[in-house]
């Protein structure tokens, strides 16, 4: 596939075979689309495919590649994609009988156990809940869910950072001056992760973690590992290094030399995944391994306008000169009401006006809403007003757990229904709920059935033939209809052995839910819920199943367990499904650092309430610090009000920044009086387009 390309795209694309290039440059100045062409071009020349590696530090990242080379007709399948974390997995399991007893596993000849992110939640969850009851994090505050996955944080930092996981509490008490309470706190968190990495070593699971240490600390000085990496891949393409954590810069810079061509791509100003333990100062030592660095700085995504305003708002905020044009900000996009519902209507407003009268809008795909945080109220309040307005939408957010989605929920509460074994009983409105959105029906006669037809207490559904005539017909003979093939599928499947609850839930999606007139059969949202979470499910049963004599816990019914697991919050794991809908012609309503790491530009941004200190707050982790536990901070400091501020200013540039990038057009800043909260809010952002708009006499 041939596209037009500039003459430095062109040139990256057509680099000789043996060029190892570190190509920089601002976001939108189509430094991927020349990788891109440079991953096809190995390709036309012949090469093997399965001598090109194509790194990105996440898998979503890896769509432009993919989707490419498959559009050209050329043979993907054997070009490997990548992170660092994938292929270090990779490794483990292939040199598994080489490494598992130097690591110190218990058990070498047994097979490893790779955890997910929520199986490594829910084993964390078993070991550290009896240490909840003795006392430890007595004056933390958070969610358990929260605590479990900070702690497998601190892990996962050591690892890609490279220290030892011992010294956790070690960096966080020396970098902390507040309440000494704090340390007790810090030590608490390390004997949890002490105790987690015993365990694992014991049981042969390896977590993310773990994998990481094993592959950079024993497999990558293999002899034997290094001559098989080095031998099968020759060429390298490694976009967004400045997202990836130090310790897989390390073993890049180390690799480096073994490669016949490599192209490094290095985002300016970016490094969003910091909290994850990105580091572009290590991203950026890399172009010391290539033989050229090349900019490009063109930007083929803002207008002159955007990137003046861009330049002005990072001066506003760092007080520091910026190059190139300077720009303010057009007044007249300023949306600003008292209260927040007025707003969210004067948003959806102003959008069906730009669908309908803009010249630079044709598709509702070219329009986000960014928010610092998307609760759940904020997204059903915007959603809503958006399918009111007939106006098509979409939402991300890669924090939001599956228990939260009214799809899983439903699937989840027929599988407790169908299982009267495990002793789960839904409550009559759960059972409505479920009823509803399986039937295809409103909620008032989901209710009025479920009041009629379910006893909570011993699981019973009566047959429609049993209610009132009456009442039959203010239910509908077609819903009751539905309702008896739903009834008798589940009466039947009692009856039978019990499946795997993977299993249950395809079984009763493709014979029941997703037929014609069933809740599933038209909803691609509901589909795209019910596939995560079925393979959230599958990745759990597979990580708990094998190899069950060798673990300490003996597991109850893993269905129940699953559910058990995800209504406590513990099972969150994000799914690259949910990142697959780009294509989607529809308005996207995320958080903002979300949307930075789709990667995607658009055409119209609207900022929902600026003035909120939510675009600049970190979030609370009294557990864990990214900051103090990065490759940068000095031990011998302590971590001060002003280091905060310093880390929040600079964040807020690197995100406005980021934004900024990635839009055409237009920002419409929607301002409330009164925040989401119903209290009025100056925060930073806010006060750097007051500073713009003030010095350009606005």
């Amino acid at each position: 596939m041939d596209i037009s390309l500039t003459p430095a795209q062109r040139a990256i694309a057509d680099l000789p075979l043996d060029a190892k290039i570190f190509l920089r440059g601002r976001a939108g100045a189509g430094k991927t689309t020349a990788a891109v062409q440079r991953s096809l071009h190995l390709l036309d020349l012949g090469l093997d495919a399965a001598s090109i590696l194509i790194l990105t530090p996440q898998r979503t990242l890896q769509t432009p590649y993919e989707e490419a080379i498959l559009n050209a007709g050329l043979s993907s399948g054997q070009v490997t994609f990548a992170t660092i974390g994938g292929l270090a997995r990779r490794m483990c399991e292939l040199f598994w009988p080489l490494i598992s007893d130097r690591a110190g596993f218990k058990h070498p000849d047994q097979p490893p156990i790779f955890l997910t992110l929520e199986t490594a939640q829910y084993y964390m969850a078993h070991l550290v809940r009896p240490k909840l009851d003795e006392g430890f994090f007595e004056s933390v505050t958070i969610d358990r869910n929260r605590l479990y996955s900070q702690i497998i944080d601190n892990l996962n930092k050591s690892a890609i950072v490279g220290f030892d996981y011992r010294e956790i509490a070690d960096r966080l008490s020396a970098a902390w001056t507040g309440d000494p309470a704090q340390r007790r706190v810090h030590a608490d968190a390390q004997a949890c992760a002490t105790m987690f990495r015993e365990y694992c070593l014991e049981n042969n699971l390896l977590d993310f973690s773990l994998q990481f240490d094993i592959f950079a600390n024993l497999l990558w000085s293999e002899p034997m590992v290094r001559d098989h990496l080095t031998r099968v891949y020759r060429h390298l393409i490694y976009d967004n290094v400045e997202e990836d954590g130090p310790r897989a810069h390390d073993i890049i810079r180390d690799w480096s030399a073994d490669f016949e061509s490599a192209l490094l791509i290095y985002d300016e100003g970016a490094g969003y995944r910091y909290f994850l333990g990105s580091d572009p100062a290590t991203g950026q030592a890399l172009s010391e391994t290539c033989d050229q660095v090349i900019e490009m700085n063109d930007s083929f995504v803002m207008s002159e306008y955007v990137e003046g305003l861009s330049n002005s708002l990072v001066t506003a905020i760092t007080r520091l000169p910026t190059d190139g044009i300077h720009g303010t900000f057009d007044i007249e996009d300023i949306i600003a009401k008292r209260y927040y519902p007025e707003l969210l209507d004067s948003i959806v407003e102003k959008i069906r006006e730009l669908l309908h009268l803009s010249s630079f809008i044709s598709h509702p795909s070219e329009i986000v809403i960014l928010a610092p945080f998307l609760s759940d109220a904020l997204r059903f309040s915007i959603t809503h007003r958006l399918e009111q307005a007939e106006i098509p939408w979409r939402s991300h957010r890669p924090s939001r757990s599956l228990r939260d989605e009214p799809a899983s929920q439903a699937l989840l509460t027929l599988a407790a229904l169908a299982h009267p074994d495990w002793d789960v009983h839904p409550s009559r409105f759960d059972a409505a709920y479920a009823l509803m959105f399986a039937l295809g029906t409103d909620l008032v006669r989901a209710q009025l059935l479920a009041e009629i037809v379910y006893r909570p207490k011993d699981l019973r559904l009566s047959t429609f033939d049993e209610i009132k005539p009456e009442m039959q017909e203010r239910i509908t003979y077609a819903l009751g209809e539905r309702y008896s093939a739903l009834r008798n599928w589940l009466m039947l499947y009692r009856e039978g052995e019990a499946l795997p609850l993977d299993h249950f839930l395809r079984k009763l999606f493709g014979e029941i839910l997703s037929q014609p007139d069933f809740g599933f059969h038209a909803n691609l949202d509901a589909v795209k819920v019910a596939a995560s979470l079925i393979e959230s499910i599958q990745k759990f049963r597979n990580a708990l199943e094998p190899n069950l004599p060798i673990t300490n816990y003996q597991l109850p019914d893993l269905g129940r367990e699953y559910l058990s697991m995800l209504q406590d919050g513990v099972i969150a794991a994000q799914y690259l499904e949910s990142w697959k809908s780009e294509t989607d012609d529809a308005v996207l309503v995320a958080p903002a650092h979300t949307f930075l790491m789709m990667n995607r530009p658009a055409t119209v941004q609207f900022w929902l309430d600026p003035g909120s200190n939510g675009w600049v707050e970190r979030l609370a982790q009294p557990l864990t610090q990214p900051y103090v536990l990065s490759r940068e901070w000095d031990a011998s400091r302590t971590w001060t009000d002003a280091d905060e501020v310093a880390a929040e200013t600079e964040s807020l540039a690197r995100l406005v920044r980021g934004l900024l990038s990635r839009c055409r057009e237009k920002v419409y800043l929607a301002i409330p009086e009164l925040g989401e909260t119903g209290f009025e809010q100056r925060g930073t952002l806010l006060r750097a387009f007051q500073r713009v708009l003030q010095e350009t006499g606005e």
